[in-house]
């Protein structure tokens, strides 16, 4: 009888720390907030450029933006599936039609209004107002 207490016991904890430990296992990388990568915004190029906006976002959130006619710094702020972008300082990179500029500062909005973030493989959608769909960049 003591064996079988003793069995049972060790039995147990062998699964509460099983248990445990499955619960510690971090989510794969593909369904976390893509920290550490540079993403290009999924839409067509503007006439006269073959140039896509990309975004890379830091460890801690810190984002580089190169756009159409425009290139800055902003700040990402992530808890669960909510976001929060604030941009930073832009400076013009080049001359740049006014239409062309127009749309650095409407992607920049359509960014700076997003409330949730959502990933799926390499797609990251950002969802506010509008939605906008980057591309992980996986080469």
């Amino acid at each position: 009888m003591l064996l079988l207490k003793s069995f049972l016991s060790r039995s147990a904890i062998a699964l509460v720390l099983a248990a445990g430990a499955l619960g510690v296992v971090p989510a794969s990388a593909d369904e976390g907030f893509p920290f550490g990568f540079e993403m290009t915004l999924d839409t067509a190029s503007q006439p006269g450029s073959k140039r896509l906006p990309t975004l890379e976002i830091g460890d801690n959130g810190e984002a580089t933006l190169d756009l159409w006619c425009k290139a800055g710094k902003g700040q990402f702020s992530v808890a669960g599936n909510t976001v929060i972008f604030v941009p930073g300082q832009m400076e013009d990179r080049a001359a740049c039609a006014p239409g062309r500029a127009e749309i650095d500062d409407e992607l920049l909005t359509t960014l700076s209004e997003a409330t949730t973030w959502k990933r799926q493989g390499d797609l990251v959608l950002f969802i506010g107002t509008k939605s906008l769909h980057f591309h992980i960049n996986t080469n």
